[in-house]
């Protein structure tokens, strides 16, 4: 299965310390070698990085890994191929605009004779089940609202769209718009809240241990979501199977 890691703060914040072990998954603490991907979001934009190469190898990851990009809400992923061949195309985390904003979705799992009939402007680019589902889930919200709802409209009406994917398989993922970020378990997720008092991490996939307390505020809140925990000292909570929750300002809503 592919890896999952999502952000959410209330104040932007780089991501360079909990991305600097999730990329060693790809390829080199575990077999997950068939392409990654992240994505920022900083105000109406999105910077978006793919690349079909092993995350724990590929230069443009290095960059991600020294590059102190600033954001409130960060997906990304790292790919074990099941379904489509290991191309840009296939790389998570995916992209598409509603509402005149983007929206980012990332997918850990397997959805088995899962083809939807899409019938408006969201089509897949490449050939992954995850692919479809964030298409399907984009055309159904469009169908849902006429402009972009609250948090807690969204919420809603994906709490009742979700099952309908979810019964053809595993379907652990990520969404978010900029305003908030949704995570939804299958299997395996998990999730830790970072807030004063601030203490020290340390990876489990890499040599590094950061003491927040020297880089953050006292107001500062930060989210992180993730497959398996990052780190060995901190309270990571699971989440139930079937749960969707939802983060924003870097608390659990």
């Amino acid at each position: 299965m592919c890896q999952l890691l999502g952000m959410n703060c209330n104040t932007p914040t780089d991501a360079t310390f909990s991305f600097s072990g999730f990329s060693q998954r790809g390829g080199m603490t575990d077999h997950h070698s068939d392409g990654w991907g992240i994505a920022f979001f900083e105000g109406a934009g999105v910077r978006h990085f793919v690349d079909h190469q092993e995350a724990s190898r590929s230069p443009v990851a290095e960059l991600i890994r020294r590059y102190p990009i600033k954001s409130q809400n960060v997906i990304a992923h790292i790919r074990k191929a099941t379904q489509g061949v290991v191309s840009l195309e296939n790389c998570h985390p995916f992209v598409r605009e509603l509402w005149g904003r983007y929206w980012v979705f990332a997918h850990n799992g397997h959805l088995e004779n899962f083809n939807p009939r899409l019938h408006g402007h969201f089509h897949p680019v490449g050939q992954t089940d995850s692919e479809r589902a964030f298409c399907w889930l984009m055309q159904e919200l469009s169908k849902s609202h006429a402009s972009v709802p609250s948090v807690e409209e969204l919420t809603l009406t994906l709490r009742e769209l979700v099952p309908s994917i979810s019964k053809h398989g595993t379907f652990n993922f990520l969404l978010s718009n900029g305003q908030a970020l949704w995570a939804h378990a299958s299997t395996n997720l998990h999730y830790v809240l970072r807030q004063f008092p601030f203490k020290t991490a340390t990876l489990k996939d890499e040599d590094m241990q950061v003491n927040f307390a020297e880089q953050t505020q006292p107001t500062d809140r930060v989210a992180v979501v993730v497959t398996a925990p990052l780190t060995l000292d901190e309270p990571w909570t699971a989440f139930v199977p079937g749960e969707l929750m939802v983060f924003r300002d870097g608390a659990l809503i």
